[in-house]
Parts: C-alpha cells; structure tokens; sequence
C-alpha cells in the first residue's frame, strides 16, 4: 500500500525558513506527479506548488521567488524549501501525489497535512 508521510513542519519567526518533506513508501511503479498544497480556516485548499515526471514545475504567485519544490528520486522524496516566511503563509500543508500504484490505473493519495505556523 502506498502511503505519503510528511515532516518538517513547526513554528517559526517571520523571515524564516522551513523545509517540508514527502516519502513515499509501498509498492508501486512510477510517480507521475507531485505537488503541495495548503489550507487555512474558511478558505479552500491552494495549491502551492507542483511538478510532473517531465520536469515541469509551477508556484503560486504568492509563493514565487520564496518556496522552491524539488525532489529526490532515489529517496522517492519531495521537499519544499520554504524560505522568506510570512505570517500569511501559516497553514497546515498536505502533500499530494499521483502515483501509478496498480497494472490498470493511476490513484491519487494525500498525506496526513503538516501544521506551519509563522509569527510575527
């Protein structure tokens, strides 16, 4: 079974920085796609950034030139490099990935979401 395990969340101070982490563990035959994704109270989920096995990569505009998503694929990690950290920027942020796990289809899984807190 597939499962995504996040860390690297906590609290930091405005201006800070944070790396989030994404392992993929279980048995399947490729990751197709990843991506992060956040959520605060009354707002729906945003997605923050994203990547695909052809080496494309997209960022919010409020997150561009501050997070930088990046994998490694011997580790079958994910990381997002959070630097220049904004009070607005406090979320819980989930890790997303569409991963070909069966012979027949690709699934969709999410992690269990990392709590980022940013102080002002």
């Amino acid at each position: 079974q597939v499962q995504l395990v996040e860390s690297g969340g906590g609290l930091v101070q405005a201006g800070g920085s944070l790396r989030l982490s994404c392992a993929v563990s279980g048995s399947f035959f490729s990751i197709n796609a990843m991506a992060w994704y956040r959520q605060t109270p009354g707002k729906q989920r945003e997605l923050v950034a994203h990547w695909t096995s052809g080496g494309n990569t997209n960022y919010a505009d409020s997150v561009k030139g501050r997070f930088t998503i990046s994998r490694d694929n011997a580790k079958n990690t994910m990381y997002l490099q959070m630097n220049s950290l904004k009070p607005e920027d406090t979320a819980v942020y989930y890790c997303n990935g569409r991963i070909h796990s069966s012979i027949a289809a690709e699934y969709e899984y999410w992690g269990q979401g990392t709590q980022v807190t940013v102080s002002s």
